[in-house]
């Protein structure tokens, strides 16, 4: 099953990826408007808002969650890529770090 992710806010076209793929490894590889760090969860680089998914997202890691909370507190839309295996079809826009 593949997963379509929109970028709001971005020239760069749609891309399908596989169900359950890291974010992380694909949007690198479709040189994405999605930038990418230290891809653990610890440098907030990646920061995405989640503006539209067909489905519910797998939830927050405790560790990310801890740092959203810090960074962005209260604002439930706002993913690390980094940490997410993509299970739907979204649209997304790059945060701007803080």
């Amino acid at each position: 099953m593949s997963c379509r992710l929109e970028f709001t806010g971005s020239d760069k076209p749609p891309v399908e990826l596989k169900d359950g793929e890291c974010l992380s490894e694909k949007l690198t590889i479709h040189n994405s408007p999605i930038l990418f760090g230290c891809r653990i969860g610890i440098c907030g680089t990646c920061a995405i808002e989640v503006l539209q998914s067909d489905s519910p997202l797998p939830p927050r890691t405790q560790d990310e969650s801890d740092f959203l909370e810090n960074m962005y507190p209260g604002n439930e839309n706002i993913r690390l890529a980094c940490q997410i295996h993509i299970n739907t079809n979204m649209k997304i826009r790059k945060v701007n770090s803080k």
